[in-house]
Formats: structure tokens, sequence, C-alpha cells
């Protein structure tokens, strides 16, 4: 199936340059029924984009129209029957025209009336037109429309543009070498001859697309979702994204589409990079949503049979029991209890007499600990508990204080102190729980243990999906994000397995 799909691509795009991913993701559109939306500028292949595309298949029913404010119900659905008419019945005839089309291109389509596109929203919606008082199914398969506007805000178009699942955008030629044999060459042909082996049939195309129902989501295609969907949920109001629950399950298929036409039966990441061409509402805020598609693919990874978030807290909280058990966690100081429950630092401090020269003081007291590293100034206390008020102290936000004496008619010079530190913060404590040590060690190991079989996993996984990645429906540029995701996943999960052993040493 990969092989036919990638042989039709490069035939339908013969001589459109730089126009082989827009094809391809249309194709893919087209083949899994849902419709696209190309958006661009004037004179940028988007007809012939359609035109090629309708060629893939075995001689659909094709309709084309351009939209102008002038359109009238009559040059899309079909003229009014006059027959019917006399027999007193409002009815067309819709032969040749969008109804009974399996393959249709709306040119410039917000640019039709209300009329038209109110019948068009149920024609597509439901796969049905109302003719007169008959409904009769329509067979479109694939509608494909185009303009170089998306349509205007508070004008009732939000429900019309809703069905257009794919949405991509068609620049102007960027390459230089690719504008000059545009110049150079004949001007492409609407039509081109698809190999009989190749082409397909009303009745494959039928059957496709109720076999791409059987293909599953990955695990990983899942979360991909869920971090978009989060990554929107955190946009400021003026920036949102909306995306309906119709949208997302109708963008699920075309993922599933690209799995079964790469003849996978699970989707993988190169199929979810596709949402870049679902998701985006408007020019301003289409470079962004292909920007969170592929954070979200870069930052997915693979699933494990082990939690790997749940191996992270795990070593996070062994880290931080670690350090609570066998290491100080801030400055032990020399302290004492004089009473009350409360600890003081005992200081013997000598004030020297600023003046006289003699007549020094000597004062032993006791600085409570709760006001270490105070922002005000305090007096500390004599043994008994006492506030001594000659005595001030004001720490410096450093661990040291100074400490002034005052006495009427004498002047003291300052005295800095610095209490004394028996354990630093990081040092490792001389007594420890060696019980609740070899239980952390053994935890320790357990954690390692799981990482390791998460690592071999996702290398593995990395292995086949290296093998499968490659696909018709994404630029190489594009699959190689997922690489780079996965790539950094393995790095990661290298480093936890190595603070694990740092984690074991510390506790040797």
């Amino acid at each position: 199936m990969k092989k036919r799909i990638e042989r039709l691509i490069s035939t339908i795009s013969t001589d459109m340059f730089e126009r082989e991913s827009i094809v391809a993701v249309a194709l893919l559109g087209a083949l899994s029924g849902q419709n696209t939306f190309l958006f661009g500028p004037p004179g940028t292949a988007k007809s012939l984009i359609s035109r090629r595309i309708s060629s893939a298949f075995q001689e659909p029913t094709y309709f084309e129209y351009l939209m102008n404010r002038f359109s009238t119900p009559e040059d899309v659905f079909g003229p009014i029957s006059i027959k019917a008419l006399k027999d007193d019945k409002y009815t067309r005839k819709t032969e040749g025209y969008l109804p009974t089309a399996e393959f249709a291109f709306l040119d410039e389509i917000w640019k039709s009336s209300p009329a038209i596109l109110n019948t068009l929203l149920t024609l597509i919606n439901e796969r049905v037109f109302r003719n007169g008082d008959t409904l009769e199914k329509a067979p479109l398969m694939a509608l494909i429309a185009a303009s170089n506007e998306t349509p205007a805000e508070n004008q009732g178009l939000d429900a019309l543009y809703d069905r257009f699942i794919v949405r991509i955008m068609v620049p102007p030629i960027a390459e230089n070498h690719h504008f000059e044999k545009l110049i150079s060459a004949k001007p492409a042909y609407s039509e081109i001859t698809v190999p009989e082996n190749d082409i397909i049939t009303s009745d494959e195309w039928s059957s496709w697309r109720g076999d791409i129902h059987n293909v599953q989501l990955s695990a990983e295609t899942i979360k991909i979702i869920h971090l978009i969907r989060k990554a929107f949920a955190d946009m400021d109001k003026e920036h949102a994204v909306y995306v309906s629950d119709r949208r997302w399950q109708r963008a699920a298929i075309l993922l599933k589409a690209s799995a079964f036409f790469n003849d996978r039966s699970v989707t993988n990441h190169s199929d979810a990079l596709l949402l870049q061409h679902c998701l985006w509402t408007s020019a301003e805020n289409r470079l962004s949503v292909e920007q969170i598609v592929k954070n979200a693919v870069r930052d997915c990874g693979f699933e494990s049979s082990h939690n790997i978030s749940k191996l992270d807290a795990e070593k996070e909280s062994l880290d931080r029991e670690i350090q609570k058990e066998l290491f100080y966690s801030d400055n032990v100081y020399d302290t004492m209890d004089i009473g009350g429950n409360a600890f003081f630092l005992k200081t013997t401090v000598n004030f020297k007499n600023s003046y006289r020269g003699y007549n020094d003081k000597s004062a032993t007291f006791y600085i409570p600990f709760q006001k270490f590293k105070s922002k005000s100034n305090f007096h500390p206390v004599n043994k008994q508990g006492n506030e001594l008020e000659t005595i001030s102290i004001e720490f410096d936000k450093q661990g040291s204080c100074i400490i002034k004496y005052t006495e009427r008619n004498e002047d003291y010079d300052d005295v800095v102190f610095t209490p004394k530190v028996l354990f630093h913060k990081g040092d490792k404590k001389k007594e420890v729980n060696e019980r609740l040590i070899g239980s952390i060690a053994k935890s320790v190991v357990s954690t390692r243990s799981n990482l390791r079989t998460a690592l071999e996993q996702v290398q593995t996984k990395l292995t086949q999906l290296q093998t499968e990645l490659s696909s018709p429906f994404v630029t190489d540029a594009d699959c190689r994000v997922a690489v780079e995701g996965i790539h950094s996943q393995i790095d990661q999960l290298k480093l936890r397995i190595k603070d694990c052993d740092r984690l074991e040493s510390l506790l040797k």
C-alpha cells in the first residue's frame, strides 16, 4: 500500500514544484473522506492540486466551481426543474452539479452567498441534499475548498469551517532553482495519466474508508494529543485556539488513515505530526499551532511498561530521604537550654572603652537562637532569662551580629560576634539509622533496575520506529523531530540511572 501511495504522489506531483507534501496531505484527506481547505494567495496552483488529486481516482464524477458574491444556488446545486414546477414541485436538476459529485473543488469558498453556504453545510456534514421534499443521498467522497483568506469572524461560518478537517498552507515557490524551472517550463496540465495499477477504484476507495477504523491509536499518539490540549489550555485568551470535539475525532481518523496507508495497524509519531494541518484556525495562529504540535511530538518519547514520571518521583523522594537521614540540612550551632524549652547561643564578650582605654567591661549573656539572623535589634538575656537592656544585638544577615554595649557617660566599641558552627550544612551525620539506610539502599537499587528496563524498552522501540517512521505524508525534516525527542528521552533515562548510582554511593 505504502509503495503504491508513494508512486501516486510522485505521479500527480509531476512538474508541480514544492507541492509534493501538499499533494500528499490533501490526497490523504481525500482517501480518508476528510474535507480539505487550501489556504494561500492567488496563483499558487490550488485548483491544479485539486484536479491532479481527482485524477488519482478512477473516473470520479467531478464538480468544480469558482465562487463569487454573485453566485447563486443554481450555479452549485443545479437549476430549478421547469417540468417539476408545472407539477407544483420545487426541485433541482442536480445531475452534473455538487449534489451528484464524488469529488468536488470549490474555489474562493468564503465569497459565496449565505444561501449556498448554509446548504453546503448540510451536504458536506450529512452527505445528503434536500431536493424539494426529497432527501437525496450525496455520493460526495472528497471535497477540497480554497481561498486566500480564512472566514471572517462573526459571520456564521464557524460551523462550516470546522468541517474542513485538513487545512494546508499553499505558499508561493520559495527556492530560486524551483522558480527558475517554473518560469522556463510549459504550464502544468490539469489532467495527468496515472498507471492503471495505481489508480484507485471506487470499490477500493469505499473499502479503505471502512478499514481505516480498524487502526488503533498508540499510547504515544494519545499522549501527544493530551500534551497539545494542555498547551492550548495554557494559552492566554487573546491567542486561544478552540478545537471542537468533532474536529479532534475527525483528526484522529486522519492519523489512522496515515498509519493504514503506511501498512501499519497502529499510529506512531509521524502520523501525529499531521495534527499541524488540522488544528490551526487562522493565518495568525498557524505557525504557533505547528510549533505546539512539534513540541508535543518531541516531548512525548515512548511509553514503557514502567511509568517514568512515577520512577522520577520515587528517585526524588529517595534523594530527599537520603539528604534528611545522612546529611545536615542546615548549619548546627553550639546552643544550650537555659530553661523554658528555648535554645540560646552562650556568648562571653569583652567590650573596650573607647575613650579611657581602661574600665573595659566583660559580659556573659545568651542570644535566643530564634532571633538568629533577625532583621531587627533585640536584647540578649542573662542565665535567668531576663533581658539585658544595656546590650543590643543586630544580625548582619550573613550569620554574624554586631553587639553594642551602652552605659551612661561611657562609650564602648562594638563587637562583631560569629556563632560557632558545630556541623555545617551538607556535613554527613555520624549517627544514622542503619536499618533505614539499608531499606533506602534496596529502594535505590529497585528504582535503578526499573529505569534500566525502561531504557532498554525505549531503545528497542526506537530501533523499530526508525524503520516505520518514514511516511509519504510527512516530510523527513518533521520526522526528525520525533527522533530527536526520543534520543533526548534516552539521554534523560541514562542521566537518571547515573543519578541512582550517585545516591547509592552516598549510602556507602
